[in-house]
């Protein structure tokens, strides 16, 4: 796709897609491009048949007896091992529950219990400000018994050392894309003696992952983006099978018990990944999700990854081509460094992604200047790319992003 400068090119693109018949599997408004599923995954046309059959049928009708009847107990291992097979882990390694933020600290609590006699969570400047604010809080709550240390991307290998407990990365750099090198990272930690935490929130069904095969320890991920579970699905988390059983859980809550319907005042750890549960599960949340990694685990990772590549590599080709010189690219410019997503910067970002938003090309901003275009392979087309630039473009030489309106920042940006 690079050099592609008519829309007749990519159209011829999109006929010659593998995964070209999974986009009518979405409820896509006709009128939008839809450059945002690396924040929120569109809706999967099954969601809304499920939900209705869950509530009327199973919630409705049958009531309580559902969580035996129509497995509702069994979702979280069950959809949990269904995202073990889009991140490269086995079965029982990979259970669902709570949001991303909470199974980070479960993770990372447990982890620093592993690690007698080392102190130091290393992670980058460039990590997603919540696992920062989640390492602080842990922290604070060991009376300063650990510490956090932060170094730029490019610098998290040479920083591991003797002190080090876990290194806690974000896989995909949710402002820029970078790609972490997660085998040699992990190679890395292993050396010294630390232990890693992976967060896969831009990765789960954007990319190939391989937790086992590159010894990864722990990781943690969200159901709403690639894997199109819709707004605060629940969450996932991978422990590796040789640390499931000295883990304990600092949420010691009722359905990561061994027998939570014997009612025993003393906690007893289940056995295996289940202990990390914690309170109830949400049903709701987890049927929906469970149609999104199905739907996912329909395609090819492969083929998900080659497209991806060529939509990234495709657009920031055609910016550059209709748009020379007003934009910085965030992103890495080699496509294997870089995750679902091109980056551009530009100091009246946030303003240029209203107006694209206004013209039903929905994007997002992230401060303090960034432009973020996310590609989601199963219902993004070669033409969507195409049409997004035309817009932007025109939006740069008219200058229409600049009125009041599209200044006046919203709550979520």
């Amino acid at each position: 796709m690079p050099g592609m400068t008519t829309r007749r090119d990519c159209a011829a693109q999109d006929l010659a897609d593998p995964l070209a018949g999974f986009r009518d599997r979405f409820a896509l408004p006709p009128e939008v491009v839809y450059l945002d599923g690396n924040s929120l995954g569109a809706l999967p046309r099954r969601t809304a048949g499920r939900l209705a059959e869950l509530v009327q049928t199973e919630w409705g009708r049958d009531l309580i007896t559902s969580w035996n009847q129509h497995g509702w107990i069994d979702l979280p291992s069950r959809v949990g091992d269904k995202i073990a097979r889009l991140i490269g882990a086995g079965p029982g390694e990979v259970v669902v529950a709570d949001s991303t933020s909470v199974n980070l600290f479960k993770l990372l609590s447990s982890a620093l219990d592993l690690q007698h006699g080392r102190s130091v969570v290393l992670s980058d400047h460039g990590n997603f400000p919540t696992d920062l604010y989640v390492a602080h809080g842990l922290i604070g709550l060991r009376g300063g018994a650990a510490a956090l240390r932060l170094v730029e991307e490019e610098q998290v290998i040479e920083a591991i050392d003797a002190e080090t407990a876990i290194v806690m990365l974000t896989h995909v750099n949710y402002r820029t894309g970078r790609l972490h090198d997660m085998a040699a990272v992990t190679a890395a930690a292993h050396r010294h003696g630390a232990l890693v935490l992976w967060d896969l929130a831009h990765s789960a069904g954007a990319l190939p992952v391989a937790l086992d095969m590159v010894g990864a320890d722990f990781a943690v991920g969200c159901g709403y983006k690639y894997l199109n579970g819709g707004p605060g699905a629940p969450a996932f988390l991978f422990i590796a099978r040789r640390h499931q059983a000295a883990i304990r859980p600092p949420l010691s809550g009722w359905m990561g018990h061994a027998a939570p319907f014997a009612f025993d005042l003393d906690y007893r750890p289940a056995a295996g990944i289940a202990r990390n549960l914690c309170g109830t599960p949400a049903i709701l949340g987890l049927a929906a999700l469970e149609v999104g990694v199905d739907l996912m685990l329909e395609a090819d990772l492969g083929a998900l990854r080659a497209k991806s590549v060529a939509l990234g590599a495709g657009f920031a080709a055609l910016v550059e081509q209709s748009c020379p010189g007003r934009f910085e690219l965030a992103s890495p410019r080699d496509p294997a460094a870089r995750g679902s997503q091109i980056s551009l910067r530009h100091p009246q970002g946030y303003a240029i992604i209203q107006a694209l938003i206004a013209r039903g090309v929905i994007a997002d901003f992230r401060a303090p200047d960034i432009m973020r275009f996310g590609f989601a392979p199963l219902y993004l087309r070669h033409v969507d790319i195409w049409d997004a630039v035309a817009q932007l473009a025109d939006i740069m030489q008219s200058g229409a992003w600049d009125t009041p309106d599209y200044h006046r920042r919203t709550a979520v940006t």
